[in-house]
């Protein structure tokens, strides 16, 4: 079974800035989230972002803007020699309409647990909200809440990653 870390996107990897991010000048890397990510992957971990993206639901933006924003990390960390598993979205509202995938709810990483043969015992959520920290342990991950923005790397150690 493999061993994943779910990453929630805005305020872990990429600059949260209290707005919807789906143009190219919102694409703004966190600082050591490369080094942390490599760190990972040198621990035998693939990654997995997972993301809540109700702004498509509101018409602020479709889903060739999130795809966009998703091809660009992508591209940005496979050239330090990171490789994103999978990248995984939520493009309900909960005032537009329900669902059972938008964090605080499991659906989206109990999915991947279930396409990748993802053993979530030894797998672990990194968020910057509760609501992320809640869908992880709804799924039977390990979790790290996160200050929003801050460096990755000011966290994995005090968890023996």
């Amino acid at each position: 079974m493999r061993k994943v870390i779910f990453l929630d996107r805005d305020g872990v990897i990429i600059k949260e800035r209290g707005d919807y991010n789906y143009l190219s000048d919102h694409l703004i890397m966190l600082e050591g989230i490369v080094e942390a990510l490599q760190k990972l992957s040198r621990q035998g971990f693939d990654f997995i972002i997972v993301s809540n993206q109700g702004g498509i639901a509101r018409g602020l933006y479709k889903t060739k803007d999130v795809k966009y924003i998703h091809d660009s990390i992508k591209q940005f960390l496979k050239t330090f020699g990171i490789t994103i598993l999978d990248i995984i979205y939520c493009p309900h509202h909960p005032d537009i309409s329900a669902c059972i995938c938008r964090k605080p709810d499991s659906l989206m990483i109990e999915k991947m647990l279930h396409i990748y043969n993802i053993d979530p015992e030894s797998s672990w959520l990194i968020g910057d909200q509760d609501r992320d920290i809640e869908a992880g342990q709804k799924a039977g991950l390990n979790t790290i809440l996160i200050e929003p923005n801050d460096d990755l790397n000011n966290y994995l150690e005090a968890v023996g990653l």
